[in-house]
């Protein structure tokens, strides 16, 4: 695994919309997120969050603070983790992890309200559930049914 330089988490920007665009997921992967180009239009509560490399997207997701985060939360002050990516050009090389190990800090930093992030993970997606362990969201024992089947929710405490 290569090591990753400059990795930083940023509000989305026109400058990163290009590329974005073009990130390309495998079939097994897509069915379980959401593309940028699919996502990408704002609506109030909703903040797409681009992880960077050297100015560069290598990933993306949206952070919700809607009414969707009562589905997984009854937590006032929680926001909704969705459309999780890292673009498959980029995959294996560590920009997931520590893209998501700098989510606290940024949360404290750009929501400071925010004191915990849930977020839905589909039971057959078990490498995605073990990053998230990883970084250390732990499984609330809650479940949702999505487009796919059960969700485990997991948290991750600011």
């Amino acid at each position: 695994m290569s090591q990753t330089k400059n990795i930083s988490l940023d509000l989305f920007q026109l400058k990163y919309k290009e590329r974005l665009f073009s990130f390309e997921l495998p079939n097994d992967q897509v069915k379980f997120t959401a593309l940028p180009s699919h996502v990408l239009e704002v609506q109030e509560g909703q903040f797409p969050i681009v992880i960077v490399e050297d100015d560069v997207p290598v990933g993306f997701f949206i952070l919700h603070s809607t009414s969707r985060v009562k589905e997984y939360s009854n937590n006032p002050n929680a926001m909704l983790l969705t459309a999780f990516s890292i673009d498959y050009s980029k995959q294996g090389r560590g920009y997931a992890k520590k893209g998501l190990l700098l989510l606290k800090k940024y949360i404290q930093n750009q929501f400071p309200s925010c004191d915990e992030i849930v977020l839905g993970v589909n039971h057959q997606n078990v490498p995605a559930q073990n990053l998230y362990a990883r970084v250390g969201f732990q499984d609330t024992g809650r479940r949702v049914i999505g487009s796919l089947g059960e969700q485990f929710v997991m948290t991750l405490h600011i």
